[in-house]
Order: C-alpha cells, then sequence, then structure tokens
C-alpha cells in the first residue's frame, strides 16, 4: 500500500508540476520530501529551473519513530533523502546543528534560515484578553471566576472596573499557563505524571493556581481527556480547547508563561510554537535537546528542563509571589521585548534573496 500510495503521489505531481507556467525555481519544503524531492528535480531538469530545498527536519527520522531506525522502509527514505538532496542547486536549514550534519553527513552545503513568528503573534491588549477570556467562558468553566453574578463582567484573569469601565487584572488571579501538543504519550504525560506543584501550595508554598491550557490535536486527544477528568487536583485545573485560528495568538499573547513539550526526531530542528510563543513576548519552559539552546537561551529568555519534576521546580520558582513585577518571569519578558529581532521578510531578504542573485 504505501509503494503504490507514492507511486500514485509521483504521477499526480509530476502530471501538476508540469502543466505550471515554467519557473525560475522551485522551492521544496521537506519534510515530506518523499516522492516530492525526486519530482521536483525532474520537473527541474524539465525547465530548466533551479531547485531550492528548504529542510526542516528528515523524513527518513520521523518514519522511524513508528518503525524503528533499522527499518528498511527507513533505510530506503534515508537513502532517497541524501541522495536526491544532492541533486539540489541551493539548501536552506532551519538550525546550525542541521547545517552542519546536511554538510558532515550528506554533503550538502546550505543555509541557515531561522524561523520567525508572523506577525499576528504578538501581546495581546488587556482589553482584548478581556474579551477572549468572556468569549472562551461560554464554552470553558476554566476562563470563568467562580462566585460571580450572572452579569458580572469578570473572568477568572480580568474583570471590568466598575469606576472607571477600565480592564483590570483580578486581585488573586491564578496564572495562565499554555502548551501546544500533538498529543502524544510522551508529550502529555509530563503534565500529567507529576503533582509536585500541587504539593508545595499544600505546604503552604505562596503559589498561584494554575490554570493549564493545553491546544492542539492529536489521536490520544480522548483518551488523555479522560484520565484529566478523572483528576482531583485543587489548584490545577486543565482545560483542552479548540481554538478558532485568530484565537490562537490572542491566547498566546495572553499567557503567563509557555510550555514547550517537542522533542525533535532528528535532534536537529526548532519547534515552531516556541517561535510563535517568543513572537508574543512570551516565556518559555522547554524541554531539552540537542539544538534547543539556537531559540531558547537557559536563564534568559526562558528555561529548559529534562523531565516533570525538573519543571515543577521551575514552575515553582518562576510563579513564587505571582503576580509581582519581579523575579524571573518578568525578566524573561523584558528580554524578550528588548531583543530585536528581524522579522521573516527581513531575515528572508538578508538570507535567502542572494541566492537568487546568483542566478542572474
Amino acid at each position: 500500500q504505501y509503494v503504490i500510495k507514492v507511486i500514485v503521489q509521483t504521477i499526480q505531481l509530476l502530471y501538476t508540476m508540469l502543466k505550471i507556467d515554467q519557473p525560475s525555481y522551485i522551492l521544496l519544503q521537506n519534510p515530506p520530501g518523499l516522492p516530492s524531492i525526486a519530482v521536483a528535480w525532474v520537473a527541474c531538469l524539465f525547465w530548466r529551473s533551479k531547485l531550492i530545498i528548504d529542510w526542516h527536519n528528515y523524513g527518513y527520522t520521523i518514519m522511524s519513530l513508528n518503525h524503528g531506525r533499522n527499518h528498511p522502509l527507513v533505510q530506503i527514505a534515508k537513502w532517497y533523502e541524501k541522495l536526491f538532496g544532492r541533486l539540489s542547486d541551493y539548501n536552506l536549514c532551519v538550525t546550525n546543528a542541521m547545517k552542519e550534519d546536511l554538510w558532515v553527513n550528506c554533503n550538502i552545503k546550505a543555509v541557515t534560515l531561522y524561523d520567525k513568528p508572523a506577525s499576528y503573534f504578538k501581546e495581546t491588549p488587556l482589553e482584548l484578553q478581556h474579551h477572549l477570556y468572556m468569549k472562551l467562558g461560554v464554552s470553558y468553566s476554566r476562563f470563568n471566576r467562580e462566585s460571580v453574578g450572572l452579569n458580572a463582567e469578570r473572568s477568572a484573569f480580568t474583570e471590568v472596573d466598575e469606576k472607571n469601565g477600565h480592564v483590570i487584572k483580578t486581585r488573586g488571579r491564578p496564572a495562565l499557563l499554555i502548551s501546544s501538543t500533538s498529543w502524544t504519550g510522551l508529550e502529555t504525560n509530563i503534565f500529567l505524571s507529576s503533582p509536585d506543584y500541587e504539593q508545595y501550595i499544600n505546604e503552604g508554598v505562596k503559589l498561584p493556581s494554575l490554570v493549564c491550557v493545553i491546544t492542539g490535536k492529536g489521536p490520544l486527544k480522548d483518551y488523555y481527556n479522560g484520565l484529566i477528568n478523572k483528576l482531583h487536583f485543587k489548584h490545577i485545573q486543565i482545560c483542552t480547547p479548540w481554538l478558532e485560528a485568530e484565537d490562537y495568538p490572542l491566547l498566546l499573547g495572553s499567557a503567563d508563561l509557555g510550555v514547550c513539550l517537542h522533542k525533535s526526531s532528528s535532534g536537529l530542528d526548532l519547534p515552531m510554537k516556541v517561535v510563535d510563543m517568543f513572537g508574543c513576548c512570551l516565556p518559555v519552559c522547554a524541554i531539552y535537546f540537542e539544538c534547543l539552546h539556537e531559540l531558547v537561551k537557559h536563564d534568559e529568555n526562558g528555561l529548559i528542563f529534562r523531565d516533570s519534576n525538573e519543571l515543577a521546580e521551575q514552575l515553582k520558582m518562576l510563579f513564587l509571589g505571582f503576580p509581582t513585577l519581579e523575579g524571573k518571569l518578568h525578566n524573561f519578558r523584558k528580554n524578550l521585548r528588548a531583543s530585536k529581532q528581524l522579522c521573516w521578510d527581513e531575515s528572508w531578504d538578508q538570507t535567502v534573496l542572494p541566492l537568487f542573485g546568483q542566478n542572474e
């Protein structure tokens, strides 16, 4: 079935590409690269075009998550990716670690082009935060304030000041933590396996209650929702909403802390979810893998942890005395605001545009 699928996709893709107007360049993102790299290369021969591959990861390492590194299909995919990857004219990649790996193991010379957030990932004004919380509170009780009259303009995090009508943050509000996951066992178990944060509060540590929002979709979401419903935390509430596309960046820009549980299949790519969080000046706790330091600077714009116990310790440190405008959490946000990163267009113009000039 897999072989038939690849053959059918090859025919469909090649037919489609040979019908388009003659391009000067074909820009291909990998993965997925099977069969698109070979098809794009053939199309370039036909059109006498230049092929640019944008390496975001390796397809064979993603396949190995299900089949294992030594599976024949994985080995074939690895051979294919290296062979046809070398036939490209130019190559982009998302980390310096991948740039080095492409050169050492594949003899492919690449230019690093870091992912950048879209312009709509930014801090959310307080009025918009309040509107978002009230909207989400209709479907998800975690965003509502307990013991509030039906007509009160209050959420769990914000309220309208009765004196001047301005939106303010509520006293004693919980901290809002957000994570995006594909609902795999590894990622979700980190959230559910450690009651340490709850224990800290029970022992008298002055920490806020937590509202943990886990977005995304995946095959195990219903299973883990069942486990979440059986939890009886007093100070931690977990919410798994399905967000409209325009609400996701607003929620990132409203949160107090982001948590990233992404572990790269190759150890050479960076999580786009953290890029988006940083665009919203949202500090991050991220699980360790080899090249993560190229994005998350430990103790500067976030923290890197290795297991659920270390994450609980970091949450304790960051939220101690919350919501004071002092401490590491506030400093991380200040550092993110102060770091003047190139926007996506500027980064493209500096890094990729010169490649096109080489062909003139």
